[in-house]
């Protein structure tokens, strides 16, 4: 009868195991991981037009548009619109998909020329890409 009881304890062991593998590989292949990312002046039927580093200062709006892989289940992803050091925009984008395109916008001022970079983090914060930029007179 002990027998028995140590094949059975094994066995609800190697099955609470078995049960738990799935879930811990779900967390782990929601990675997502950017395979496009752009500035450009315009998006169209989700598409960048318009895609530059440098940009005058009379653009009066530029977006950054992203295409992610990777999620298994609903996610999210932040774009933080940075103007030098200083944080001029932070915005959190839905993805639904393993394959997802997004994009936000942020308006540009005539004053605001030099450097500027949008910062793309997953969901829990991580840097997932930087689309460094200028701004020119």
């Amino acid at each position: 009868m002990k027998a028995m009881y140590a094949i059975s304890g094994s066995l609800v062991v190697l099955i609470s195991l078995c049960l738990l593998i799935p879930v811990v590989g779900a967390q782990e292949s929601n990675k997502v991981e950017v395979v496009s990312a752009a500035i450009c002046k315009n998006v169209v039927e989700l598409e960048a037009m318009d895609v530059g580093n440098r940009f005058s200062n009379s653009v009066p709006r530029l977006y950054c548009f992203t295409k992610v892989v990777g999620a298994s289940q609903p996610t999210e992803i932040v774009h933080v619109w940075r103007y030098g050091d200083i944080e001029r925009a932070r915005i959190t984008l839905p993805v639904r998909e393993a394959s997802w395109r997004t994009y936000s916008s942020k308006a540009i001022q005539a004053n605001e020329i030099g450097s500027w970079r949008v910062d793309v983090l997953d969901a829990s914060g991580n840097l997932l890409e930087t689309i460094d930029f200028e701004i020119t007179q």
